[in-house]
């Protein structure tokens, strides 16, 4: 398979649109279905508006790479912005500390097949998540 590795840059919500393009375009690359997809443009903008959100800006990579032994689709969302004091409570259905509806982390977790944060406060977050690629792709 191809290496690809795609760094998309966000500042403005403009940038979180092609930052879902591009991994839906990947993902189509990838073989993968016209829902998983849809899925992962949709977790892709929920972790990129928070970027834009809560950071200000920051930055997307797009990547396959293997994780746990199988090739996946990875995203990496990062950020130097104030962090995140409690994760757990975080992903947490209906939680925000903005005016959101809490649904951005939880919601892009059960989108995608594993999502890990590393984040602390004052010190940004860095988001990973991935998708496995379909098998014979």
């Amino acid at each position: 398979m191809a290496a690809e590795n795609m760094v998309i840059a966000v500042k403005v919500s403009g940038d979180i649109v092609i930052a879902r393009q591009a991994g839906r375009e990947l993902a189509e690359r990838l073989g993968f279905s016209l829902t998983d997809r849809t899925m992962i443009s949709t977790a892709i903008s929920e972790i990129a508006r928070n970027i834009t959100s809560y950071a200000g800006s920051g930055e997307v990579r797009l990547l396959v790479d293997e994780r746990d032994g199988r090739q996946a689709l990875v995203v990496q969302a990062e950020d130097q912005g104030p962090g995140i004091r409690d994760i757990a409570r975080a992903l947490d259905d209906g939680y925000s500390t903005g005016r959101g509806l809490g649904l951005g982390l939880p919601g892009a977790r059960r989108l995608m097949d594993r999502l890990i944060i590393d984040s602390a406060p004052g010190r940004g977050t860095l988001i990973e998540m991935w998708k496995w690629v379909p098998a014979g792709a």
